[in-house]
């Protein structure tokens, strides 16, 4: 009798990838933990500590034999496209996922050429802006757009504000036919880990959180994510609220805004974390009554989606949100928090002071914010869903690889 025909795995192609940090990374380590055991094949970079993260999964994950970040470089990649071929050799996957658009897409698009392997590449939102901006000076650039972005299955965006920006570089780059490949998956988080009801007295001591009430950001300190807006608002909010506190965990430019939280006259009531560890996230969001995330468009960058809104809401916590990019779709208006101009400083300023001068309205709010985590932004259904999209798109298992 004939044994049934093993299910091909997916390779997933992946810049960022733990225990490397930041939204994109946290994605491709929690979809690789809900694929099906030994149904996925991770071909990333190189970190000092690697192997422990790589012991918790139940998938292979393959370590090109270089620091990660030299895979964005020409010797890197051409490394990395080598490495790949082995691995479809060795493995003969039927589908190949892109974690990013760049570096992750050129080993892609090499594999799809020799191999005639399909893949789908996630997109962010940000890498659109940059990619149009550089395509609109640049003809070879708008080539190089058009092939990888065109060549690809199944393109996943992370909102349809995403899908829209994709969309339109489609449109800008002479290759409009692809737009129907592109799908909208709008991300989550984990409400086993993030959830109300957390003791924070320890992380609160830990970081100094005494006193507030307090507002929290957790983000890179870059300007597109209203940092700034938020301690020029809290002038007028401590005037009305004189306790009022904005705790503020990432790192980047840390001294610029301790400069402008000075300036303003507030350096007291604004503290900066600096890096804080993952394992500690969970009692942050529950050591504070009210989380912001009034990011903007600035200089090229914007806010995809933003995970941390999610995480935040998870925990139980109303979320003050910046109407731009894709954040009207993390956060429901009315729902699970307050959507907000995010160049208006007054306006702001008064949402902040509605919602910690209303504790009736942040416990409705983070309760619907915990039902829609529950329902919907959640890992789960992100991986349920990019499952789906490599269904639908991978190569029939009849077809062998290329030697």
């Amino acid at each position: 009798m004939t044994s049934a025909k093993a299910v091909e795995p997916t390779l997933l192609l992946a810049f960022n990838f733990p225990p490397h940090g930041g939204g994109i990374a946290r994605m491709m380590g929690e979809v690789a933990r809900r694929y099906p055991p030994k149904s996925l094949v991770v071909s990333t970079g190189q970190y000092a500590d690697s192997a422990t993260f790589d012991a918790s999964l139940s998938q292979l994950v393959d370590r090109v034999g270089i620091r990660a970040t030299r895979l964005r470089t020409l010797p890197g990649l051409v490394r990395w496209s080598r490495r790949a071929h082995q691995l479809v050799r060795s493995h003969h996957p039927g589908f190949v996922w892109c974690a990013e658009l760049k570096p992750a897409g050129y080993p892609a698009r090499r594999l799809a050429a020799r191999h005639e392997l399909p893949y789908g590449v996630m997109l962010h939102g940000t890498e659109l802006l940059l990619l149009a901006h550089k395509a609109s000076r640049s003809r070879w650039r708008r080539r190089v757009a058009g092939a990888l972005l065109a060549d690809a299955a199944v393109l996943v965006a992370n909102s349809q504000w995403t899908a829209d920006r994709a969309r339109a570089v489609l449109q800008a780059v002479g290759r409009p036919e692809a737009q129907q490949r592109v799908e909208v998956v709008p991300l989550g988080t984990e409400p086993a880990q993030f959830r109300p009801g957390l003791d924070p007295r320890e992380v609160r001591g830990r970081y100094g959180l005494e006193g507030g009430p307090w507002i929290l950001t957790v983000s890179r300190l870059e300007w597109h994510k209203g940092i700034d807006t938020v301690i020029e608002a809290l002038v007028r909010v401590r005037a009305r609220v004189p306790g009022a506190c904005y705790a503020v965990a990432g790192v980047g430019r840390r001294a610029e805004l301790e400069a402008l939280a000075r300036a303003a006259g507030v350096g007291d009531a604004v503290r900066f974390l600096g890096f804080v560890p993952d394992g500690d996230l969970p009692a942050l969001y529950n050591a504070v009554d009210l989380y912001v995330g009034v990011s903007r468009y600035h200089e090229l960058l914007v806010e995809g989606f933003g995970i941390s809104l999610v995480e935040a809401s998870a925990s139980g916590l109303a979320v003050l949100g910046g109407r731009s990019g894709g954040v009207p779709e993390a956060v429901r208006d009315g729902e699970t928090g307050l959507l907000v101009d995010a160049e208006d400083t007054a306006a702001v300023a008064a949402a902040i002071t509605r919602l910690l001068e209303d504790a009736d309205l942040r416990r409705r709010l983070g309760a619907g914010g915990r039902r829609a985590v529950e329902t919907y932004f959640n890992w789960n259904r992100v991986t349920a869903d990019l499952r789906r999209i490599d269904a639908t798109h991978r190569r029939r298992q009849s077809s062998a690889a290329a030697p």
